[in-house]
Formats: structure tokens, sequence, C-alpha cells
């Protein structure tokens, strides 16, 4: 079903995505795409879950039917805006899903959360990222186009058909700098630990997050901590999706 909005805040059929129904009362699932990524690319998830669990992906602004809009570059501020509009949702608890960026806005959206009083997520789960207060010295949104379709390739996160399409590149490649530059400039501001359990998803062979990093995850919570390693890279959820949705279905469940 098309997207729609719940509340009556303004921004909500603007930046969250809603493609299936639920039953009344159900836990929700909010998805936080990767950089580049989209609503769209939750749809599985989604359509797993429905109607046991009301799924909403996040919309960023500059892609898709967003796409006449200026990209975010700042991650700290897109969090802010993506805070103010799940207020309206918090009426019913919430899981956080994130995968590699998607993680790191999860991350400073439930901080958000409770720089405001409102009530953690009942779960986060970071996928396919390091920990917030890691850090490399990456620059991909420094390079040309050339580079950066070179690291999508890498990373295997678009469709092959997408990097072969010269046209839909250059409508997509404004969003995806920009999700670079707000995730390569991001810094974790020091600050309270969330008090949710967080749940942590990785791949035993991505180049961008090690084992190491992944386990540092542990400290940003005073709540219970799951580490989770599948064979992979940094898409390693795309080889091992039927686990991964019985794993989000389980957490969403016991939310609700």
């Amino acid at each position: 079903m098309p997207s729609s909005p719940v509340t009556s805040t303004p921004d909500t059929d603007l930046w969250l995505r809603r493609y299936h129904p639920a039953r009344p009362g159900a836990p929700r699932v909010i998805c936080f795409p990767h950089a580049g990524g989209s609503a769209s690319w939750y749809h599985p998830m989604s359509a797993a879950l429905s109607p046991k669990a009301e799924v909403f992906s996040v919309q960023y602004p500059g892609r898709q039917d967003r796409r006449g809009e200026r990209p975010v570059d700042d991650l700290a501020h897109l969090a802010g805006r993506v805070a103010g509009v799940l207020a309206g949702l918090a009426d019913r608890p919430l899981v956080f899903f994130g995968h590699s960026m998607g993680a790191v806005v999860a991350f400073e959206v439930a901080r958000a959360f409770a720089a405001r009083g409102l009530e953690a997520p009942a779960h986060l789960v970071a996928s396919g990222r390091r920990a917030p207060d890691t850090h490399r010295d990456e620059r991909v949104h420094e390079r040309d186009d050339d580079g950066v379709i070179a690291e999508l390739k890498l990373l295997s996160g678009t469709d092959t058909r997408v990097l072969g399409d010269e046209e839909i590149l250059r409508m997509i490649m404004p969003a995806v700098r920009a999700d670079y530059r707000a995730i390569e400039t991001y810094r974790c501001a020091p600050g309270s630990p969330l008090d949710c359990p967080v749940t942590v998803l990785t791949g035993d062979s991505d180049p961008k997050t090690s084992l190491d990093e992944a386990k540092a995850w542990a400290a940003v919570t005073t709540g219970p901590f799951e580490l989770r390693v599948f064979a992979g890279g940094h898409f390693f959820l795309t080889q091992h999706l039927d686990a991964v949705l019985a794993l989000t279905a389980e957490l969403a469940a016991a939310a609700g």
C-alpha cells in the first residue's frame, strides 16, 4: 500500500514510507538506509514483518521522490530532523534498524530522543557499521564521480544496473556524495550512553568494519548488548536476508 501519514506531524509523509499494513497497535520498526540508499531498500523487510509489525522506512532528501530536494550532508542535522518526525510515532514501542550510515543515524536519533525526554527505542539494531566513536580517515566524498562509483562497486551496495546507467548515476550522485560527506565528517559528541538493548550485525569480511570496531558498540549503552557475525562483506544481509528478517521479527515481537 502507498505510504501515508499516521500522525499530525506535517513532515511525516515526507520523511517516512509505509509499504504494508499492520494490525492495530503493532510495534513499529523504523529503518534507516545506508549512504546512497533509499526507503525502498527496506521494502522486503516491510513485506516480511507485515502485519505483525508496522515498518516505516526513512526517506532522506535528494533521492527517489525527494530527488528535487537538496541532500543533507551533516549527519547530526539529519538525525535531528528525523527525530522530530519520529517523535510523533513514539506512542508505541519502536525498534530502530540501521545499516551502514543508517546505523549511526539511528544511534543519533536515539540520543536525540533522550535529549527530548522521549522514551528510548525498545531496541537498536546496528548493521554493517563500526561503533560511533571509532574513526577512520575516509574521504570518498572528496573523490570525483568515478572514484565514488568505484567505492559503490567495491561495497556492492547499489544495483549493478544502476551503476551501468550513466543517466541514473548522474541523478543519484549528489545524494550519494552528500551521504558520504555526512558520515565521513561525523564525529560522535560526548554524551550519556543509551539504556536500550543494542544488537550489532556485522559481516566477517566487511572492509569497513573490523570485529573489534563492531564490538565497540557495547560502550554506547548500559543495556544488554549482543553481537552477531555473519559470513560476507559490507552487504552481508542480502546473503542472509531470512536470518536478519527473523531476528528483526523476534525483536519487534518482544518490543510489543
